[in-house]
Parts: C-alpha cells; sequence; structure tokens
C-alpha cells in the first residue's frame, strides 16, 4: 500500500450536534409542556370524564301522593303494574337456550318471536316504543343489546297478575326475564270526578328543562295534565331519590360510589269534594238531560254543569262537568285516536266547564243588577215599578241623540208571550220573585219619568265585580276564565261602537256582551246568601304527609305556586282555614259616581260599602221566589222541607255551535238554562247551581235539578248524623 493512498478521520462538522441537541431540546420540550397541559391545566377536566366513564346517577323515582275525597274516599292512587323484561347480558349463552326462552315466552304473552335479527329489523325496532306492538322479542332484545346490555328493556307491559306469577316461577328455567313493577296512576272515580282530579302524562318537550332541573326524569317521570294533578304537581310529585354507582364498560353496576340520597314519597291531598253529593249530582243532570232530548227526540241538551258549595266555608262539594272524560285511559299512555275525539268534540270534554267556559248568565245576574240599584237608591222596599209585557225604549247613542222611530224599540218581558199585559204594578223583591225583564230594564237603564236614572252600565260593573264576577276566583284549578262585564271603553275598542242605552238593558238582564262562567254565578249567589260575605273557593280541604300529620301549606293563585309559608297574594289551603275574599258590607269596594250634562263617571278614589239592608232586601226576593205563589221556583220547592232561596236564568246565546245550526234567529233565539238555590235560608250551609246547555227554561230545565241536589245533601247530611260521623259539609 503506498502511502498516497492512507485514509484520514472525517472532519466532524460542529453545526450538525448543535442541530441535534436544539431538536432533542424542541422534543422534550413539546412533551414537557403537553404532559403540564394534561396533567395540570386540563388535569381537572380529564379527571371528570375518566370518572364519567365509570360513573352513573341512577335516579329513583318517588311515589306520588294519593287523592282523597273529604269522606276518605281514594280519588287517585297507585297500583301496580308488571312488566316482562329481558336483560340481554343475563341470556344464556347458547343460542338455542335462547330461541327457547323466546318461545316459550312469546306462547305465554302473545309477543311473536320475530325472525332473523339483521340491520334493517334494528332499524325498523328503533321507530317503536318499548311495548307497541310491532317488532318481536329477538329485535327488542337484540336493539337493547347494542344499547346497554346490562339494562333491561320491557317485551310486554301491564300483564296479568297471574302471567307475573308464571314468569317468576319461571325464571330459574329463563334466565335473563324477569318482572319489573311500574306504578301507575289509578282513578277510581274514572269520569266522575276527571274533570276535577285530571290526568298525567309525560313531561312536555317545551317544560323538559324546567323538570329536569328539578330532578324529573323525561320519557320516565310523569306530570300533571290537568286537574289538581297539574294546579298541585309540586305538592303531589315528591322528591327523586338518587344513586350513584360505578359501571363497567357494558354498563353493569358494580358498586355505589356515594351514600344513596332516598327519594321523598309525595304529599297526600285531600279534597272538599264528597264523591256521594258529586254522584248524586251527576246523575241528577244526566236525569233531566236524558229526559228533554228524550221528550225533544234530538240531542237539545248537549252539555251541562253543576257546582255545590258551602257558602259559609267556601267548599266545593260537588262540581260536575258533562260531558266528562275516562282519565283512566290515560294511566300509561294517551292514545292519540281518544284525545283526537275529545279534543274536536265541540262540547269541549277536556275543559272543567265549571270554570272554563264562559255563557251569557241571564237572569241570575239580576242579584247583580237589584245589588246595585237598591243600594243606589235607584228604588227601594216602597217602590212600585210598572212592568208590562214589553216597553218601547228610545236607544241613544249619546245623550243628546233626539228619539225618533228609526231608534225606537221594543223590549219584551220573558212573560210576554204568556201574558202581553205583563206583570203589571210590582215592587222591587216581587221584581227578583218574578224575575221580570222589563222590571231589571228600569233599574238598570231607567225609563222616562218613572226611574229617571237608572243604575247604568259603570255602576252595575262594579256591583259584579263585587259579587265575583269579571275576575278569576283563584280557586285551585287551572284554567280558569275571567268572565266579561263589558263597558263603552270596551265596546269601543272591540266592536268600534259607543255604548247605546240598550245595551245597559241588556246587560241589566245578563245578556248581550256580558259572560260569565258558572262558578262566577254561583259566588254571586253565596255573596248574597251569607249577607254579602264572599268566601274563597276551595277544592283543597287539607294536605297530610305519608305519617297522616297535616302539612302546613299556601297556594298563591297568581302562579299557581304552592309553599310551606305565606306569600304575597296567596291564602292557606292546610290546614283548612275559610278565607274569606271580602265582605261587601264592611269592605269598600264600590266606586262613588256623579253626573254632569247629562255625562256621568266614577271616581275611583271614594269607595263605599254595600249596606246591611241592601243584601236583606236581596235576599227577601229570593225566598219570594220559593213563597210567592207566582215566584219562578215556587213550584219545584212546594213542600220542600226546609226553606231555599233562590234564583232562576233563561239566557239567549248564539255562538259558533248555533249559527252553523242556523238557529240564531232574531225574536227566537236559542237559550240556556240556569238556576240557583241555597239553604237553610237563614243560615245556610249548601249553594248550588245548574247549568244546562241550550236547555231553554232554567226553572223547568235547570231547576229540577238544583232541586235534587239539595234534597240529596239534607238526606245525605241525616244519614252522617245517624250514623255518627261529622256532620256533612262541615
Amino acid at each position: 500500500m503506498s502511502t498516497g493512498s492512507i485514509s484520514r478521520p472525517a472532519r466532524f462538522e460542529a453545526w450538525r450536534l448543535a442541530v441535534i441537541y436544539i431538536a432533542v431540546i424542541l422534543a422534550f420540550t413539546g412533551l414537557l409542556f403537553r404532559l403540564i397541559n394534561l396533567q395540570v391545566l386540563e388535569g381537572p377536566n380529564w379527571a371528570t370524564r375518566a370518572t364519567d366513564n365509570f360513573t352513573n346517577e341512577v335516579s329513583v323515582p318517588a311515589p306520588r301522593g294519593i287523592i282523597y275525597d273529604r269522606n276518605g274516599y281514594i280519588l287517585a292512587r297507585n297500583v301496580a303494574s308488571y312488566n316482562v323484561v329481558i336483560t340481554p347480558a343475563s341470556l344464556p349463552d347458547d343460542d338455542s337456550d335462547i330461541q327457547r326462552i323466546y318461545r316459550e315466552l312469546s306462547a305465554l304473552i302473545n309477543v311473536p318471536v320475530g325472525g332473523p335479527v339483521t340491520d334493517a329489523s334494528l332499524e325498523e325496532a328503533k321507530l317503536f316504543a318499548a311495548c307497541v306492538p310491532g317488532p318481536g322479542i329477538s329485535q327488542f332484545v337484540a336493539l337493547q343489546d347494542t344499547l346497554a346490555p346490562y339494562s333491561p328493556v320491557k317485551i310486554k307491559c301491564n300483564v296479568s297478575e297471574d302471567i307475573a306469577r308464571i314468569v317468576k316461577e319461571k325464571i330459574v328455567d329463563w334466565p335473563g326475564v324477569s318482572i319489573e313493577i311500574e306504578p301507575i296512576r289509578d282513578f277510581p272515580t274514572g269520569s266522575l270526578t276527571s274533570n276535577v282530579i285530571g290526568f298525567l302524562g309525560p313531561i312536555p318537550a317545551l317544560f323538559e328543562q324546567k323538570f329536569k332541573d328539578k330532578g324529573f326524569v323525561p320519557n320516565r317521570d310523569k306530570v300533571g295534565y290537568a286537574g289538581v294533578e297539574s294546579s298541585l304537581q309540586d305538592i303531589l310529585a315528591g322528591r327523586n331519590g338518587l344513586r350513584v354507582v360505578q359501571i363497567d364498560v357494558a354498563g353493569q353496576e358494580l358498586r355505589n360510589l356515594e351514600p344513596p340520597i332516598s327519594s321523598v314519597p309525595g304529599h297526600n291531598v285531600t279534597l272538599t269534594i264528597d264523591t256521594r253529593l258529586q254522584a248524586a249530582a251527576e246523575a241528577s243532570l244526566l236525569q233531566e238531560i236524558n229526559f228533554w232530548n228524550t221528550y225533544f227526540g234530538t240531542n237539545r241538551i248537549s252539555s251541562g254543569v253543576v257546582i255545590a258549595m258551602n257558602p259559609k266555608t267556601g267548599e266545593i262539594l260537588a262540581m260536575v262537568s258533562y260531558p266528562s272524560y275516562e282519565n283512566n285511559r290515560f294511566a300509561r299512555l294517551i292514545p292519540s285516536y281518544y284525545y283526537e275525539q275529545l279534543s274536536q268534540d265541540p262540547r269541549h270534554p277536556l275543559l272543567n266547564n265549571a270554570i272554563s267556559a264562559e255563557f251569557p248568565p241571564g237572569s241570575v245576574f239580576k242579584l247583580s243588577t237589584a245589588t246595585g240599584a237598591f243600594n243606589e237608591k235607584v228604588v227601594d222596599l216602597n217602590t212600585i215599578i210598572q212592568a208590562p209585557g214589553q216597553l218601547l225604549l228610545c236607544e241613544k247613542f249619546n245623550p243628546n241623540d233626539l228619539c225618533n222611530d228609526s231608534n225606537t224599540r221594543p223590549f219584551v218581558d220573558w212573560i210576554f208571550e204568556q201574558n202581553p199585559a205583563g206583570f203589571g204594578q210590582i215592587d222591587f223583591q216581587h221584581c227578583i220573585a218574578y224575575s221580570s225583564n222589563v222590571c231589571f230594564y228600569k233599574l238598570g237603564g231607567g225609563f222616562q219619568d218613572e226611574i229617571k236614572q237608572g243604575l247604568g252600565i259603570e255602576r252595575l260593573g262594579q256591583y259584579a265585580k263585587a259579587l265575583g264576577y269579571n275576575q278569576q276566583s283563584g280557586i285551585q284549578l287551572e284554567g280558569e276564565a275571567a268572565g266579561l262585564i263589558p263597558s263603552p271603553q270596551w265596546k269601543r275598542i272591540n266592536t268600534g261602537e259607543n255604548w247605546s242605552t240598550g245595551d245597559t238593558y241588556i246587560a241589566s238582564v245578563g245578556q248581550g256582551y256580558v259572560l260569565a262562567t258558572p262558578l262566577q254565578v254561583l259566588m254571586s249567589g253565596a255573596t248574597i246568601a251569607n249577607n254579602g260575605k264572599l268566601m274563597q273557593p276551595t277544592i283543597v280541604r287539607e294536605v297530610t304527609d305519608g305519617e297522616g300529620n297535616v302539612v302546613n301549606m299556601w297556594f298563591n293563585p297568581q302562579d299557581f305556586t304552592v309553599s310551606p309559608e305565606q306569600t304575597e297574594g296567596g291564602y292557606q289551603i292546610s290546614p283548612f282555614t275559610p278565607n274569606m275574599k271580602w265582605d261587601i258590607t264592611t269592605t269598600p269596594m264600590i266606586q262613588s259616581y256623579s253626573c254632569d250634562g247629562g255625562y256621568c263617571s266614577l271616581n275611583e278614589n271614594e269607595l263605599k260599602i254595600v249596606a246591611p239592608e241592601t243584601v236583606a232586601a236581596v235576599r227577601g226576593g229570593t225566598r219570594l221566589a220559593i213563597t210567592d205563589p207566582r215566584g219562578t221556583l215556587q213550584k219545584l220547592f212546594k213542600g220542600f222541607p226546609i226553606a231555599v232561596g233562590g234564583k232562576t236564568g233563561t239566557a239567549e246565546y248564539c255562538d259558533d255551535v248555533a249559527f252553523k245550526a242556523q238557529r240564531c234567529n232574531f225574536g227566537s233565539w236559542p237559550t240556556h238554562a240556569w238556576t240557583l238555590a241555597y239553604a237553610p235560608y237563614e243560615d245556610p250551609e249548601i249553594i248550588v247551581v245548574a247549568f244546562a246547555y241550550n236547555g231553554g227554561e232554567g226553572a223547568s230545565v235547570a231547576g229540577p235539578i238544583v232541586e235534587r241536589v239539595l234534597k240529596a245533601y239534607f238526606e245525605l247530611k241525616a244519614l252522617d248524623i245517624e250514623q255518627g260521623k261529622t256532620t256533612f259539609g262541615q
């Protein structure tokens, strides 16, 4: 080897080493930063996510409270419903054993086994809710196996107790199959009290977050949809419990991670309703409806209402709204076909017509006109009023309008067809007893020189409101209507016309624009019967816990909230305490009234009471309706063993139903029937109102309903006393 070919070591360049060092440093810096980010900055987030992977919160449903009537009869309760369920993870490993279980179970519960499980069949199964006929057992189980294999899937719901017992006996031979006990709501009285009790349904999507914040579980828990089930939801529902458990990757529970929080059962509610009187009221209403519909050979009377109340306490003893619905059909789910049938019924069976429907009150409204006219000294006990069969009114839209043939119209009395001469000369109390329209036309709107200035629509509205009209009562039921007592301002806004003297005449007898709920009519009569004291109508008697202890509870009608402490605008509902809304003889409620140059106005800064002698005078008129030979209720209550006071009403109407039937013909309008009566007259403990839609004359149609309900009340009371029970209605 020559010396010229000798090799020398290669020269190492320093910048290459620097690059390596920099790359290593950057790599370790990135790893360190990532490590700090994961462990320190995002550590809590990842720890939470890791915990969530093995943690599951299980909500434990709370038992719903029971609803009783005043005598302890159950109106709503929880009953056991048996569901056949299968837990996919607990099924045998051998497919032949699984198919054997499916076949034997199918023969017992009449659910098909189903064909081979395919992607298409699983997609189809996703469209069906649990227990809805459609997919077979195989599809239900296979779908659940892909979602949560350790959670049971419902195969058949609400099976009989016998089938549930057989399944339990077969558990050894059918691993994975078991019985799930699910509480469902049961209403023993069904349609008799459904408009008061209501029903339950799934949590609406609109309020899902609201209920989730309260611990409810959508698609499992049910909430009240109507009646006291809805208005007292917070009392009845209780509070769900909670279990925090550890689960494995398949969803199987391993252990509790935290001490379980027990569920709190809902409170029980006792209502003021007496089921016996409720049944008597419904039977009386249906008896009268069936009689007249058979008599006329057509369904003339389509709906009706009966309400009974203790006027001294405000307790609702019976509240019947016909037609009703069967709330037990909503126990598990709300059938779409049944709900559609009810919602499209023009009689509105889903509404509680006792509080939600508005009708012209007709002559029962004359109690308001009578109270105002006497208190304003438009008339006194000695005033004699001319009551011919009809009178001719010069209808004015402005005080200075001149009278001529074009603006003169007749206003007839109800007796005109029987006796064109009318009632002749009668005094104030006989105006009430005979229910003379002409008399009340004059009291409300005045007439020539005989009554130069009547009560007027402004003052009429004041007295009507004092008796309970034109406002919600505040009862513990949702959906209450406010009614309507019109005013000149209301008419200008809603019709674009001025108020006329004819409008006042019509309003004075509860017609025209005047609208009221049956409960408002009852309240007006109760105020007179109770010597001016209007008690708060109530449907709740007391609230108790699971051990029977009475719970203090207050109700706020403004937002339908219940609270153990008093709130502004609320009143106590448990333990039961009669709440007086006002006493018109001591609470100044009537605005003063002054006139100048033919124009009159109210002064809201000056309020006055209704004199006790005014209430006494009106009460006397309601008694004459029973005792006077020409009284509107004399024939009906002749020989009744207990003194009664009352008022009848026949109200002309023209609503959508009548208009479509072409029955709105001037001079022969269809009529609703009303009757209001209370007893004993001197110290009333019950007042009843009956309403029959398109019933005709009040005394003939609604009157017998009221008479039978009053009779049933006193018979039941005598029976209770004989048996040594607490006096009925007390």
